[in-house]
């Protein structure tokens, strides 16, 4: 296991995402900025005159979708130089300027809606009609109509756009301390004579799945003590962040700040608690996973740093060139056209930024708007693991290549509860392709060890972090304090729920749990979607299995749709109803199959 981490400049460029595809450099960068700030002060010229006739309309949203555009890319260049070297002062002063460049955007757009939804439906449905290039805002229009009660006068839109910016200070912070300040204690091998494993975001995963299990150990303990260290600080953030969801859901006049998270979308607030409702149910299978793996272990006490322990003593490495060409065997079922557009993405365009280094953030994202093309981030690990990643990640941005290839502007991004069907669809499909074409015992037992890691994450720990987010919200609302020891009271609680009598508990490492999601937790009730995304996932991989091209076409027809259907009649369109439980029951059989299939090959 590698001890020495390398820092960004040791990395090869070839290794690293293109950023030159967006602008050749930082003057360039720059100028682009001075430029669009002169069109964001330009667009005050439509205030007051959107309800002047539709041609005035059509020009408003082509200015306005030009200057957002350029935001966008200028936002994009940003991510991708701070998000790759958190420590670097000049890539966090561009991250900071990109932002508030946005949060400036989003203010000179604030009157539109307001000024649009003056006009009325009918007015606007008779618009349409006399100019045809208004046709393709029809669906906006809807959605836009369907916030009316939750859309405010043009001026406190403004204010509340405004607010958006030193509103991220809280997540910034404790994304910050999370990436770039927190030092770890290195791992210990049981080893005498190994050196000690240094801990960085983009190693953590890699150490907690070692067949050492005093690596292990340490690892998971020194993880969570850093984060210990600074308990309140991170408290003190997190409590900011959901004071500011129940504000900006009271701004708008909802319910609940789970209210405002959902109905924008169009999702039923059943689909929330239908989903931890069935997880609940489920836990049995979950403890059952814990019993197979003590027993094949040969532990007398199971703790949660050996929920990833190897199951096998063979751990070949996998290279990135095999790992992306399983991929698009895996993922041959969706044709030709997809597999040649990833293909020429990751390896003519650069689209990966493959490897860790010091300073880079945590976990992996798919990045890109209108304009450029997808950029995936990660930190590769020549494991089981890290294929995993690159596929979720190649759905993501094949998702995001196909919208972007299809859509308008104003539909060319789709909403977050869609996202993960795509990036796990990715991973269900390679998963098929390699436990069918790899017979060999101990690699069948290592792709269902990296299919239940995958699911445990998004079945286990997303379902417990949404219990947590709703409890979180709701004692804001009734007026009560978040501080960290009742932060980590209630979160070791959940866990001990969701573990059973199984798993040794550490309260308080356990219970620090939610101060290692420095991003997910800071988007109002963003992680129960990794669940349902799961679900609707497996259930669409299947369909395409077992029915093929016709399957197919309708999931690449989902792919395309972007913003352009809500989300749930999207996935409807493509053949799953995540508005029912039963793709999340559907997706609880899939996980026992996976349990049933490891225990028989562990015999």
């Amino acid at each position: 296991m590698p001890t020495a981490i390398r820092t960004r400049n040791e990395i090869p460029v070839e290794h690293t995402w293109d950023s030159s595809s967006i602008y050749s450099s930082d003057e360039a960068w720059e100028r682009e900025i001075a430029e669009t700030e002169k069109l964001l002060k330009e667009l005050s010229r439509f205030k007051g005159s959107l309800s002047k006739n539709p041609e005035r309309l059509v020009e408003w949203f082509a200015a306005s979708e030009d200057a957002l555009k350029r935001v966008g890319m200028i936002t994009t260049y940003a991510t991708l130089h701070f998000t790759v070297d958190t420590s670097n002062p000049k890539a966090a002063a561009m991250n900071d300027r990109s932002r508030g460049l946005m949060a400036r955007a989003m203010g000179a757009i604030a009157f539109a809606e307001p000024e649009m939804l003056e006009l009325g439906t009918k007015k606007l449905q008779q618009w349409i009609k006399e100019e045809p290039r208004l046709k393709i805002y029809e669906h906006h229009f809807e959605k836009m109509e369907s916030r009316r009660a939750h859309t405010r006068s043009g001026e406190v839109e403004e204010l509340l756009s405004q607010v958006m910016d030193p509103f991220r200070t809280a997540a910034s912070i404790h994304g910050t301390l999370n990436d770039a300040d927190l030092r770890f204690q290195p791992a210990e091998s049981s080893e005498k004579g190994t050196e000690p494993a240094e801990i960085i975001q983009g190693t953590i995963g890699k150490l907690l799945n070692s067949p050492d299990r005093e690596i292990r150990r340490t690892a998971w303990e020194h993880y969570a003590d850093a984060h210990l260290a600074i308990k309140n600080t991170m408290a003190s953030c997190m409590a900011t962040g959901i004071k500011q969801d129940v504000f900006l859901a009271r701004a708008r006049k909802y319910s609940s700040s789970l209210e405002a998270a959902l109905t924008p979308n169009h999702i039923p607030l059943e689909v929330f608690h239908n989903l931890i409702q069935v997880f609940k149910k489920n836990l049995p299978t979950w403890h059952r996973y814990w019993a197979i793996r003590k027993q094949a272990l040969g532990y007398k006490t199971f703790h949660v740093y050996d929920i990833k322990a190897p199951l096998t003593d063979q751990e070949k490495p996998i290279s990135f060139d095999e790992t992306f060409k399983w991929i698009c065997e895996g993922m041959k079922p969706l044709g030709d056209d997809y597999v040649k557009a990833m293909s020429h993405g990751v390896q003519k365009e650069r689209w990966v930024d493959i490897y860790p280094n010091k300073g880079k953030r945590s976990g992996a994202f798919s990045t890109g708007v209108p304009g450029t093309h997808p950029f995936i981030m990660m930190s590769y690990n020549d494991d089981i693991y890290g294929l995993s990643t690159l596929a979720h990640e190649l759905g993501h941005s094949m998702h995001s290549y196909y919208s972007r290839k299809t859509q308008p502007f104003v539909y060319a991004r789709y909403t977050l509860f869609v996202a993960e069907v795509a990036s796990n669809f990715n991973q269900a499909l390679v998963r098929d392709y390699l436990l069918s074409e790899k017979k060999d015992r101990d690699f069948q037992i290592s792709v269902i060890e990296e299919a239940m890691s995958n699911f445990h994450r998004y079945f286990f720990i997303m379902p417990t972090l949404a219990r947590f987010e709703l409890e979180i919200h709701e004692r804001v609302e009734r007026g009560e304090a978040l501080t960290a020891e009742s932060l980590i009271k209630l979160m070791a609680n959940l866990f001990r729920e969701g573990y059973g009598h199984g798993v040794e508990m550490d309260e308080e490492r356990v219970g620090i749990t939610w101060a290692q999601f420095a991003t997910h937790l800071y988007s109002n009730f963003y992680v129960y979607q990794y669940a349902t995304g799961i679900a609707g996932a497996h259930a669409l991989a299947n369909r395409v299995l077992k029915e093929g091209q016709r399957a197919a076409n309708d999931y690449l027809e989902f792919l395309r749709a972007g913003d352009s259907l809500y989300p749930i009649d999207a996935l409807k369109r493509a053949g799953v109803d995540l508005s029912k439980p039963a793709p999340v029951e559907e997706a609880f059989g899939v996980l026992a199959e996976y349990v049933n299939r490891l225990e028989s090959l562990l015999q």
